[in-house]
């Protein structure tokens, strides 16, 4: 059977230059795919020095990677950054790159709509590079499925597609930098030209000339943090009455033997913890999947408004505006309408068709309010008191 192309047109029907449903079929987490003009025509909605404004702020998850290719050597600094620090910058071979730059900027948050064949609560953020001439992170992997959006200039990527590429690292960088990369495939990126790489795809990006480039990551938890967290939530929610018991011992052969029956029964109050109802399971897991990665929050504001007031104002054309930092998503109910909406952490029992209304739209206008049950609407007015929304009224600085 032939394989499917890796590289493709995307013009007549951008992003993907095909039908979802046929890249999540033959692409998604399965093999890489360089999608040339994947957004015709595209205009980087921010500037480097806008980026390196942003890397400049407390709060904002930066780092400059530099290359000295007389000794392949390798440094990594972090931000915040002094501004004086980036006109005496060399004029190659070091990156800029900014976490979450979709958080702070609602021009790169408007990219998000068009990756919306994915779960929303798969997508973790948009990191934006800037790179010199010559600028790269090295030869690595990801552990997570990306998106590389050429920006603005030109970026090399190679790959190797091959099967089972070896994998060990540098010892002698800081960096997780592959020992070996033979690449398999090499492009020149330009604007609106797209790669995507499913995990463990061994990739080398390489500045031609001064570019940025967006990267669309996925939220991808390891095995060992849905345990922890899993654990966590059921010892804090264990009954300390649920215990090893052997009400059905028989003499042991060796009383310092721990025999098979032993650890039968230690599987058995092991299995007496496990959240065998999907619910629990499921808010446990809308929990998780809803906390941010690095704690950012939102958090209350300094005039608290009545909500007559606020529902007043709705009225007059104002809109309630999620915080950036805030994730949201929903689930239905194990067999029944019912639904919980988890937000940033906490779960809240809703109709579900509130529940994927409030989860979809960032913005909450009049309408939209109205249209809601009263449960979901006190919802909303306690998330407004939280810092999870902001009221804006017509004429008011969105930048602000």
């Amino acid at each position: 059977m032939t394989s499917p192309p890796i590289e493709i047109d995307a013009r007549d029907l951008p992003p993907l230059g095909m039908p979802p449903e046929q890249f999540l079929r033959d692409y998604w987490q399965k093999r890489p795919l360089l999608i040339r003009n994947a957004f015709p025509g595209f205009e980087s909605p921010i500037q480097p020095e806008d980026l390196a404004g942003l890397a400049c702020e407390d709060g904002v998850l930066a780092r400059i990677v530099q290359h000295d290719r007389a000794s392949d050597g390798w440094k990594v600094s972090h931000g915040p950054f002094p501004e004086e620090m980036f006109p005496g910058m060399p004029h190659q071979d070091w990156t800029l790159l900014v976490q979450d730059v979709d958080k702070w900027d609602a021009d790169i948050a408007a990219l998000l709509p068009h990756f919306s064949f994915l779960p929303r609560w798969r997508i973790d953020d948009v990191m934006v590079s800037f790179a010199a001439p010559g600028g790269s992170v090295g030869a690595h992997i990801d552990q997570y499925d990306v998106f590389l959006l050429q920006a603005h200039g030109h970026r090399r990527w190679q790959i190797d597609a091959r099967p089972n590429p070896p994998l060990g690292y540098r010892p002698d960088v800081e960096l997780r930098l592959l020992q070996q990369f033979d690449p398999s495939h090499d492009w020149v990126l330009g604007p609106g030209d797209m790669l995507y790489l499913p995990p463990g795809v061994p990739h080398h990006g390489v500045a031609e000339d001064a570019c940025l480039t967006f990267s669309v990551g996925m939220r991808a938890p390891s095995a060992a943090e849905l345990v922890g967290d899993w654990v966590d939530a059921m010892i804090a929610e264990a009954d300390d009455g649920l215990r090893y018991n052997d009400a059905d011992l028989q003499l042991p052969q060796d009383p310092h033997e721990i025999d098979a029956a032993a650890m039968d029964r230690v599987v058995e109050a092991l299995n007496m913890l496990r959240m065998r109802d999907p619910d629990r399971l499921g808010d446990w897991f809308g929990r998780f999947i809803t906390l941010y990665r690095v704690g950012a929050e939102a958090a209350p504001g300094d005039d608290p408004r009545s909500r007559i007031e606020i529902e007043w104002d709705l009225q007059q054309g104002g809109t309630l505006q999620r915080h950036p930092w805030t994730r949201m998503a929903w689930r239905r109910a194990a067999g029944g309408d019912d639904a919980r909406l988890y937000v940033a952490g906490d779960d809240h029992p809703l109709p579900a068709a509130d529940a994927s209304s409030i989860a979809a739209e960032p913005t909450v206008d009049g309408d939209l309010y109205a249209s809601l049950s009263e449960p979901a609407r006190d919802l909303l007015i306690d998330l407004l008191a939280q810092g999870h929304y902001r009221l804006v009224m017509p004429g008011d600085d969105d930048d602000e």
